[in-house]
């Protein structure tokens, strides 16, 4: 009997000594709030946010395995200042918890299992979180830079970061959910997703779709690949980003707005119709509104190149770049890919032509065939003052120019007054008087007299003209280049499935008259 005790004793001795060890251990084991979080002087505020949250014991848990971004006490700051709150304040927002359970992932990350564009879904699923690697070795969540990676602990990791997150939707989600996959990509390689995803910023993208990605790349002579190689990719993506919100009720024909890369404007166009371009590109989708900004979706990308407009608006040809403008002809001649000769009348010129029609340039910019007369001013190609002949020279208007070098460079009547004043999608030579093209071999093109439907189309296009002298339908690219020649008899479909969405000049020809009206290929 006395044996059988002594035994039980010792057994209960064992047990009682295993139990004080696995005590003793789980004790010993570290984890990200009590060993990191709430021992660092700089994460005090974080330390009170989990606590007013309740969030600390799911923090301890030593069965969890976690990766927390811990915003610093300056971030609690920021963010309170962005508020205007106080820390006290923010400490019993209704979605505190939601706030500090986006900052946490379910698994361990390290800094170095981070890869650049890789999205990550936290414990608060509303969105998810954008990480950014640079070539410099920076990281980013969201906006947020890691400060202090790799802080590691029994139950997981935590990365100190110097800005708050937020779950909102941002310009950046707009783009991953509505199918731009191409501008999403560019984004992440081109190192933007920080800027992107300021949730206090507030921004206006103009956003190329992913037909448009193609088509750029194709025009550059490369694949999607090479666009995203090139060394200038962040600057031609930043020319797509104003920095602050403009939504499409307020843009207006002519506006010029300075995008982040500043290296020039965007030319807005609002046509008589309604249609929006920015540059050459036009705009398809207006006006999806997010946390931070606003997203117009267009059908190109657009470069900051120095174009022909520019020229003009940088040498103080105003009532030229008026002209353009009223006209309706920005689109066709900022198109950076297009090639053009313009032949520029100065703001003299031009008010010597009101003198000489009875009226002031008001009446000038009023002239029904305005757009004809500024299009005799433009030869599709770049053509250099020595690279120009005695001869006649087409013009995208559809009728001719003389050139006469005989005493100098005439254009007509008009001299050459400053030639070669080069773009990057063309030259223009200074001319001292403003051409005329043969006026009575054009009509009004109003709706009275030319019926196109529907404008844009993408595949077929029915044309109906209310004179039955015409003849024959010319579909010409705005560089002056003859796509689709048909004949014409009142009435006809034209199948242009076979033109890139863009803009197009249709031409209706008679015996004696023409008329021409822009074309919308979507």
């Amino acid at each position: 009997m006395k044996k059988l005790q002594i035994t039980l004793n010792l057994r209960k001795l064992m047990l009682v000594t295993t139990l004080s060890f696995s005590s003793f251990l789980a004790s010993a084991q570290t984890n990200v709030f009590d060993d990191v979080i709430a021992t660092s002087p700089n994460h005090t505020s974080l330390t009170a946010a989990i606590n007013a949250a309740g969030l600390a014991s799911a923090l301890q848990n030593p069965a969890a395995t976690l990766t927390v971004f811990a915003p610093t006490n300056d971030a609690f700051n920021d963010l309170a200042a962005e508020l205007g709150v106080t820390i006290p304040q923010l400490l019993v927002l209704p979605n505190l918890s939601d706030i500090l359970l986006y900052h946490v992932l379910g698994t361990t990350v390290s800094s170095s299992g981070i890869s650049n564009g890789q999205l990550v879904t936290p414990l608060n699923p509303a969105n998810t979180i954008k990480l950014t690697v640079t070539g410099s070795g920076s990281v980013y969540a969201n906006h947020a830079m890691v400060n202090a990676p790799d802080l590691t602990t029994d139950n997981g990791v935590v990365h100190s970061i110097d800005a708050v997150i937020l779950d909102v939707e941002t310009v950046v989600d707009v783009a991953l959910d509505n199918g731009f996959s191409s501008l999403a990509t560019a984004v992440i390689t081109a190192e933007l997703l920080p800027a992107l995803t300021d949730p206090f910023a507030s921004l206006t993208v103009f956003a190329p779709d992913n037909t448009a990605f193609t088509n750029i790349a194709t025009a550059l002579g490369t694949d999607i690949t090479g666009l995203l190689a090139l060394p200038n990719l962040a600057d031609i993506l930043t020319y797509h980003v104003l920095g602050a919100e403009v939504l499409s009720t307020t843009l207006t024909n002519g506006q010029l707005a300075t995008p982040l890369n500043a290296a020039n404007t965007i030319k807005v166009t609002v046509k008589g119709n309604g249609d929006v371009f920015v540059n050459h590109a036009e705009v398809t989708l207006t006006d999806v509104t997010c946390d931070n900004g606003v997203v117009h979706a267009i059908n190109a990308v657009i470069l900051p190149s120095e174009t022909v407009v520019d020229v003009a608006l940088d040498n103080g040809f105003s009532t030229l770049a008026t002209a353009v403008i009223t006209a309706e002809l920005l689109p066709a001649l900022t198109n950076p890919l297009t090639q053009f000769t313009v032949f520029a009348p100065t703001n003299a010129a031009f008010a010597t032509l009101a003198t000489d029609l009875g009226t002031d340039l008001n009446g000038v910019l009023a002239l029904p065939f305005l757009a004809d007369v500024l299009l005799y001013h433009v030869v599709a190609g770049e053509v250099l003052s020595t690279a120009l002949t005695n001869g006649s020279v087409p013009t995208l208007n559809g009728q001719s120019v003389v050139v006469d070098l005989s005493a100098g460079v005439m254009i007509n009547t008009s001299n050459v007054t400053t030639p070669d004043v080069q773009a990057e999608n063309g030259v223009v030579h200074v001319i001292d008087k403003v051409l005329l093209p043969n006026l009575a071999n054009i009509e009004n093109n109003d709706e009275a007299n030319l019926e196109i439907y529907p404008n844009p189309a993408s595949d077929i296009v029915t044309i109906n003209a209310f004179d039955t002298e015409f003849r024959k339908i010319t579909i010409l690219g705005m560089d002056g280049r003859i796509l689709i020649e048909t004949t014409f008899d009142a009435s006809a479909t034209v199948d242009i499935s076979t033109l890139a969405p863009g803009q197009y000049i249709i031409k209706i020809e008679g015996d004696s008259s023409v008329l021409s009206r822009n074309l919308f290929k979507s």
